[in-house]
């Protein structure tokens, strides 16, 4: 009852006390209520910028994925990616342009599958890398395409590890290199050529020069050979060992061909020929001497004529038929085959042809063959594979020259056990075939003047004795200088000039174009111990009269003087 006695004054503290603990209970929830809001707003702000570093993330590596993308359409190479144990994990589309899979058809798979020809080489070279963790670069390998060709391919390819630093495989790319080694492969191939062409080069230019001063050394031979034969009859005890130098004389000059042949330098009378007619004659006479040889002709009717020297081609064929028989011991089969071609069938080859049309001469026997080695040195002089005394290393070496000489191509193919095919192309002529006409072998005297020019003094005694043997009268000159001097005073008797080509102070070309410049009509006949080729042509162009070959006899001599000078 008290308390409903209060007076004001107590009831007004009364309600100040329980209005100050409202406030006070107040003000403790909105402290309590400020932290809460402060943690929350701060909750909040982290998480704010959780949600937005974590959308850059996103971005960022989508961004990152779509560059890769990009990076691996954009480039002609394949990006791969394989595990531990070598097997696609990952694999760009290039892979459909470079091996014609899809990507679906390489993930799960090895590089071995791709590489059938290659596997095992491969495989070692990469479980190496992996025992070392080793990155690799520059490793070339042959691939497989789905339709069935081979592609060069060119990997490079670094270690993946994870966060303990073990291995997990390897990420790379692969690029095609197939047309590069192409290149690569031609380039070596015609360097390989052209220093074959220059080893050949130099040693035909000492085999030239070799012929040219041995021919020389042949001439003085065989002009007193010729000489003593004139002065004794065939019932001399002598007689029959003169005959005998003479002819060691012209194995001598044979010799001597092979070597200009190789050079190049054997071409003497170059003319449109029936190369079937040739080998027919060639071959039946060959046939005759080798009688365990079975010939076979296969000879196009059709065949178009060549331009060349026919007693070259000849040789050309002996020696050929030759080397087969001796690669047959015991006998087998010689093969002829003839047919027309272009240069475009002989593309491939490791030559590159001219332009027009070629006639194709294969020689094939089913002797012994030759390893890669031999053949690589076959048509190399004094190389043979013969036993010694068998063999001069000679035969093929000129027929590489004279084929060579003629613009044309020759190559072999050959096997150890299965025989060998040697293949000529030759330049096809339009022009027709001449038929030969055969000369006497009677010599015939004269009576002119001639003028005999060389620089060596045995060939000048003995080409002035031979002159003289046959009723002319000989005057003499050691070189192009004196025969000038000797030209200007007996202008008026001098009927023919026979001049040496290669001589000191001034050689057989400018010479003769001096003697040209005197006079006009001047009548000259070539001589050397070279062949018509080369600069010998030139000067028969420039109006010379005729050529003969170091060693010549009297009679050949004779001959040559008449056709220019006329009979009578």
């Amino acid at each position: 009852m008290a308390e409903e006695y209060k007076t004001p004054e107590e009831r007004c503290a009364e309600l100040e006390r329980l209005l100050h603990e409202a406030r006070e209970e107040v003000r403790h929830y909105q402290r309590i209520a400020k932290d809460t809001g402060r943690r929350r707003l701060r909750e909040i702000d982290q998480l704010s910028r959780f949600i937005t570093e974590h959308k850059r993330a996103e971005e960022a590596l989508r961004r990152s994925e779509q560059k890769f993308k990009d990076l691996t359409e954009a480039t002609t190479d394949w990006v791969w990616e394989v595990d531990a144990q070598g097997v696609y994990t990952y694999a760009s589309p290039k892979i459909k342009d470079l091996l014609g899979y899809e990507v679906s058809e390489v993930v799960g798979k090895t590089p071995f599958d791709l590489m059938p020809e290659e596997a095992e080489k491969i495989c070692k070279f990469f479980n190496a890398k992996v025992i070392n963790k080793e990155p690799f670069y520059g490793l070339e390998n042959v691939n497989r395409h789905k339709d069935g060709h081979l592609v060069v391919l060119e990997t490079n390819g670094i270690p993946i590890f994870d966060e303990k630093g073990q291995l997990k495989g390897y990420r790379g790319i692969d690029r095609d290199i197939t047309k590069r080694k192409r290149v690569e492969e031609e380039k070596k191939r015609l360097e390989a050529q052209f220093h074959r062409a220059q080893k050949m080069e130099a040693i035909g230019t000492l085999a030239a020069g070799t012929a040219h001063d041995f021919n020389n050394l042949l001439m003085g031979i065989q002009g007193n050979v010729s000489l003593m034969l004139l002065d004794i009859d065939s019932s001399r005890p002598h007689y029959k060992k003169l005959k005998s130098i003479q002819r060691q004389v012209q194995s001598g000059a044979k010799l001597t061909g092979q070597l200009l042949g190789y050079a190049r330098k054997g071409r003497y009378e170059v003319k449109p020929i029936d190369l079937n007619k040739l080998i027919n004659e060639v071959s039946e006479t060959f046939g005759r001497t080798r009688k365990e040889i079975n010939i076979h002709r296969e000879l196009a009717g059709n065949l178009l004529a060549i331009e060349a020297d026919q007693g070259q081609i000849e040789q050309v064929l002996l020696n050929l038929f030759v080397n087969a028989a001796d690669a047959m011991p015991g006998g087998g089969d010689l093969i002829l085959k003839t047919r027309n071609t272009t240069y475009e069938e002989m593309r491939g080859n490791p030559y590159d042809p001219k332009p027009g049309h070629y006639v194709l001469l294969t020689v094939t026997d089913t002797g012994i063959g030759m390893d890669k080695k031999t053949m690589e040195r076959i048509f190399d002089p004094f190389f043979t594979s013969k036993e010694l005394g068998r063999g001069t290393g000679l035969g093929l070496a000129s027929v590489y020259g004279i084929i060579k000489g003629h613009d044309g191509y020759i190559g072999v193919d050959s096997n150890k056990g299965y025989g060998t095919a040697f293949s000529i192309y030759m330049p096809a002529s339009e022009k027709a075939v001449q038929e030969s006409v055969k000369t006497t072998d009677g010599f015939i005297k004269g009576t002119e003047t001639v003028l005999l020019v060389d620089d060596e003094e045995v060939i000048r005694k003995v080409g002035q004795a031979m002159l003289q043997a046959t009723g002319y009268r000989a005057l003499t000159a050691k070189d192009g200088i004196e025969a000038i001097e000797v030209y200007r005073n007996h202008r008026d008797d001098i009927d023919l000039v026979l001049l040496d080509m290669v001589m000191p102070n001034m050689g057989g070309g400018e010479t003769y174009d001096t003697l040209k410049e005197i006079n006009s009509d001047i009548r000259v006949l070539l001589s050397s111990g070279y062949s018509i080729e080369g600069q010998a042509t030139e000067i028969l162009k420039r109006g010379c009269n005729g050529f003969i070959q170091k060693p010549f006899t009297i009679k050949q001599l004779s001959k040559k003087i008449r056709e220019i000078l006329g009979k009578g």
